[in-house]
């Protein structure tokens, strides 16, 4: 693990570890790719009017501000002016921006639009083990122009799924619930205040069953039995489509609660064939941010449950909208950073060696410099990461300076032209030729394995 950040919250990884890190961005990358998403980048930086347009998220925001105005006077720090809609703020998550991103250039997009989003983002956290200020998230999302059929639901779980199943991670698990289904259950309860539930259900694995009960009494003025219900809901947790009829058999009727039944039980029905084991619906997830509408994501790894959802997200109507033209979408958001950080405090990965360099090639003498920057050359031209050392010194000296850079081959060549390799890690000198010798797989590119 890396060494104790000097600013609590900005992460700063060692060589080493960033490249576990570039293992998991590159994995991500290639998985995405793979399922037809195209890459964007946006902004770092949006109006706080509009961050925010939905959630109740302004006490997590940076304002942006210069420290000195046009007059040269230090300019006042802080929490952007709400009252401003047009004050600058670092983005807090990639959905919001990818929203704006898409009404700006809907003319110029292709529907329904495919995109993966790799980017830091900036949030006003608590610093410790899993949240950063500064931290970087993998997003995909397709969004559509009017209407987004569910089958893309169902086909972001099972992406998100395989992206996962292929990083150097613990099992993991997608709990997944439908909002529409928790919030027909409370209306069809009683509790018109469906959002005020959810903000309280989603306190649930933090406070307990008896204190969420209490919240949903006092600030919501729901009836011990409705209480009793809605906890109920909560508790049904299945690995197949089993949940549909124990919510049936808690006896409530409402169109909306049938209409998110149908939808969870679809991305349920496909998981069980094409993801066995890595999903599960939960009626318990509620994510809290406003803007969610129907799926609604959250994913742990087993044995790891403490650190939080390393994945979540979600199904949005009503995030992005131009007059009467209306984008809806639906996308899941990977915590890269806080992924990357449990796998290294755990030490679950580890890269083969801390640099790309596969050789470095040694110096007889400084005017053989030339010389060596041909054959590095001629080996990097065959994809070879190579190196030149920077001076004549001992051969003992240079073998040393190899094998403190983590650096497993060095090239010799003597003064009639012989060219030869050392494994510094066995000891084994052979005869090579810089246009065909290549080494080993293993150790032509650093390899992240798992512990």
């Amino acid at each position: 693990m890396a060494r104790t950040a000097s600013l609590s919250g900005f992460p700063e990884w060692l060589p080493q570890e960033r490249l576990v890190e570039l293992h998991v961005l590159d994995t991500l990358r290639k998985i995405f790719e793979l399922h037809g998403f195209s890459s964007i980048e946006t902004r770092a930086v949006e109006t706080v009017g509009q961050l925010l347009r939905k959630g109740e998220i302004d006490k997590e925001v940076y304002g942006l501000s210069r420290l000195q105005d046009d007059e040269g006077e230090a300019a006042k720090q802080g929490s952007p002016d709400k009252s401003d809609p047009n004050a600058l703020a670092l983005h807090f998550d990639l959905t919001v921006p990818f929203a704006r991103y898409v009404v700006e250039n809907a003319g110029y997009l292709a529907f329904p639009f495919r995109r993966y989003q790799i980017q830091k983002v900036w949030r006003g956290e608590r610093p410790q083990e899993g949240r950063a200020r500064e931290f970087t998230q993998a997003d995909i999302d397709v969004v559509g122009d009017g209407e987004l059929p569910f089958r893309y639901d169902v086909e972001i779980a099972l992406v998100i799924a395989e992206a996962l199943s292929a990083l150097p991670i613990p099992d993991f698990r997608l709990r997944i619930n439908n909002r529409k289904l928790a919030e027909g259950f409370y209306r069809g309860i009683g509790l018109t205040d469906t959002a005020g539930v959810l903000r309280s259900i989603d306190k649930l694995e933090k406070i307990g069953a008896d204190k969420v009960a209490g919240l949903l009494k006092s600030e919501l003025g729901a009836t011990d039995e409705q209480a009793a219900l809605a906890l109920q809901l909560a508790t049904i947790r299945t690995e197949d489509t089993s949940f549909v009829e124990q919510v049936r058999a808690l006896g409530v009727k409402d169109d909306l609660l049938e209409e998110g039944l149908s939808e969870l039980q679809q991305v349920i029905e496909a998981a069980v064939q094409r993801a066995p084991g890595k999903v599960v619906a939960d009626l318990s997830i509620a994510r809290g941010l406003d803007y969610y509408t129907g799926t609604v994501v959250e994913t742990v790894l087993v044995g790891h449950e403490q650190l939080g959802s390393i994945c979540s997200g979600g199904r949005y109507d009503a995030l992005a909208s131009k007059g009467n033209r209306k984008f809806p979408g639906v996308g899941l958001s990977i915590g890269v950073t806080r992924l990357v950080s449990r796998i290294l405090s755990q030490e679950l990965a580890t890269a083969s060696r801390a640099v790309p360099t596969a050789v470095l090639v040694a110096l007889n003498t400084d005017d053989s410099w030339s010389a060596a920057q041909d054959i590095a050359a001629q080996l990097r031209s065959r994809g070879i990461a190579t190196e030149v050392a920077a001076k004549a010194e001992k051969f003992g000296k240079q073998i040393k300076f190899a094998d403190r850079r983590g650096i497993p081959f060095v090239w010799f060549t003597d003064d009639d032209g012989k060219h030869q390799v050392k494994d510094i890690r066995s000891g084994e000198q052979v005869d090579a030729d810089p246009a065909s010798w290549t080494p080993a797989e293993e150790d032509l590119r650093v390899r992240v394995t798992t512990a």
